[in-house]
C-alpha cells in the first residue's frame, strides 16, 4: 500500500525540470484562454486575440532588451533549439555551401546535441565539439584559436547560457564578441538562464539567437521562443506564415499571454528571489556537507545559477538515491540519464572530466522560485537513512526498489 508521503512530494527539489506556475501566469491563462478568435483572422475576434499576442511579444521583449520584431514564439525550448540549429545552418550553407561546421559545446542540452547530430547524418554537416574543463566552463581558448585558425567553413557556434545539470553560468558574452568579430551566427540555448540573471543582452551580437522555455520561469508548459538578433533561420514547418515567417502554426495566445505574465513576474522579483534562493542553496549545501561529508559539489569553483546544486554521493548510484528520496517524498532529478533501464553517466559531467563512478552517484537539487527552507530541511532528514541503504544496495550490487523495506 502507498503511504501519503510517497503519494505526493513534501519537497520538491526539481524546478529545473519544471517549475511552480507563477500567480501572474496562470491568471493570464485563465483570463485569454475564454477569448473567441484566431489571431491570424481579420474579424474584431481575431484582432483581439492579435492584440494579446503583440503586447504580450513586446512585454517579453522589454524584458530581453530586444525588439518585439525578434521574438519568434515556439511551442518550447526544444523547437527553438531546433530551429536555431538547423534553420541557420540551412541559411549559411544556401549562402555558401562551404560552410557546413558546427561548432558546438559538449556540455549542451540534447535539444542542440541531438540537432547537430541530425544535421551531421542527414545534412553533411561537420561538427567539431567545444570542449569544457572540471570548472564546468567551456573552453574559450580553444575557440579562440579554432576561429582565428579558419572560420570561412563554420556555419554557426552554439553555446548555452547556464547549464541544466550543474548551473555553471558559462562566458557567452566573450563568446558572442568572438562570433561577431568573424561574423558567424552564434546561437545560446537560455532555457535555464533566462529567470536567474539580471544581463539580458549578454549573448548578443550581430548574428546571434536565445532559446528560452516558459515553464522554466513560473510560466505554462507548450510554449517558448527564439529570440532573433541580425538572422533569419529557415524553417521548421511550413504553412500559414505566422511568425515572420519563420514559425507557421496557429498562435497559441493563451499561453503566449501567460508566459509574458510569468517573465514580467520573474524579472520584477529577480532582486528578492534570487538573493534568497542563492540563501537557501547554500543552506542545502551546508546541510549536505554536514550528513554526508564525502560528498561533492560540482562545478562548486564557478559562477552558477542560484537554483542549481549537483552533488555526487561517492559509493552510491544515483538511480537508487532518486527513488529512495522519491519513496519519502522527497523530488529531485539524477545526474545520469537512464535508458533502457541501464544507467549511463551524465554527458554533461564526463565532458567536464569528472570520473565515470563520482558521475554514475550524482544528483541535481533545483530550487526555484516559491522553494521554502522546509523543501531543505526535509531533504537533509531523508538523506542519512537514504544514504546508508543506497550504499548497501551498490555494494550488494542489488537495484533498490522506491518504497521497499
Amino acid at each position: 500500500m502507498t503511504d501519503s508521503k510517497s503519494a505526493s512530494a513534501v519537497a520538491y527539489l526539481d524546478h529545473a525540470a519544471t517549475t511552480a506556475m507563477r500567480p501572474a501566469a496562470l491568471a493570464a491563462l485563465t483570463e485569454s484562454a475564454v477569448e473567441l478568435g484566431n489571431p491570424s483572422s481579420l474579424h474584431s475576434a481575431g484582432r483581439r486575440s492579435r492584440r494579446i499576442v503583440e503586447e504580450s511579444r513586446e512585454s517579453i521583449a522589454d524584458r530581453l532588451g530586444v525588439r518585439p520584431s525578434d521574438v519568434v514564439f515556439t511551442s518550447g525550448g526544444t523547437e527553438a533549439d531546433n530551429l536555431a540549429i538547423k534553420g541557420l545552418f540551412w541559411a549559411a550553407v544556401a549562402a555558401d555551401p562551404d560552410r557546413n561546421t558546427v561548432l558546438v559545446s559538449t556540455i549542451e542540452h540534447h535539444a542542440v546535441l541531438d540537432a547537430v547530430e541530425w544535421l551531421v547524418d542527414h545534412e553533411g554537416a561537420r561538427v567539431e565539439w567545444i570542449p569544457a574543463g572540471i570548472n564546468g566552463q567551456v573552453d574559450v581558448d580553444w575557440l579562440a584559436e579554432r576561429l582565428a585558425r579558419d572560420a570561412s567553413h563554420i556555419a554557426l557556434c552554439a553555446v548555452m547560457w547556464a547549464n541544466n545539470e550543474t548551473g555553471v553560468v558559462q562566458p557567452v558574452e566573450s563568446i558572442a564578441a568572438m562570433c561577431e568579430e568573424y561574423e558567424i551566427p552564434f546561437h545560446c540555448d537560455g532555457v535555464q538562464a533566462v529567470a536567474w540573471l539580471p544581463e539580458p543582452a549578454r549573448w548578443r551580437s550581430r548574428k546571434s539567437s536565445l532559446a528560452i522555455s516558459a515553464h522554466k520561469f513560473g510560466g505554462p508548459v507548450g510554449v517558448g521562443a527564439l529570440v532573433v538578433n541580425g538572422v533569419t533561420p529557415h524553417p521548421l514547418f511550413h504553412g500559414g506564415g505566422q511568425e515572420i515567417d519563420v514559425r507557421s502554426g496557429t498562435v497559441a495566445t493563451a499561453l503566449i499571454a501567460s508566459a509574458a505574465a510569468a517573465l514580467h513576474e520573474t524579472a520584477s522579483n529577480r532582486s528578492i528571489e534570487v538573493p534568497r534562493v542563492r540563501e537557501l542553496s547554500q543552506r542545502l549545501r551546508a546541510g549536505i556537507a554536514t550528513v554526508a561529508p564525502e560528498s561533492v559539489v560540482v562545478g562548486e569553483a564557478s559562477e552558477r545559477l542560484a537554483g542549481i546544486n549537483s552533488v555526487a554521493f561517492p559509493g552510491c548510484q544515483a538511480d537508487a538515491l532518486l527513488m529512495l528520496l522519491d519513496s519519502v517524498g522527497v523530488a529531485c532529478s539524477a545526474g545520469s540519464a537512464c535508458t533502457a533501464g541501464v544507467p549511463r553517466p551524465s554527458h554533461v559531467l564526463l565532458a567536464m572530466g569528472v570520473p565515470s563512478d563520482q558521475a554514475q552517484g550524482t544528483l541535481r537539487f533545483s530550487l526555484g522560485w516559491n522553494s521554502q527552507p522546509s523543501d531543505v530541511d526535509a531533504l537533509i532528514a531523508a538523506l542519512p537513512a537514504v544514504l546508508e541503504r543506497a550504499r548497501r544496495a551498490n555494494r550488494g550490487g542489488s537495484r533498490v526498489a522506491a518504497g521497499a523495506s
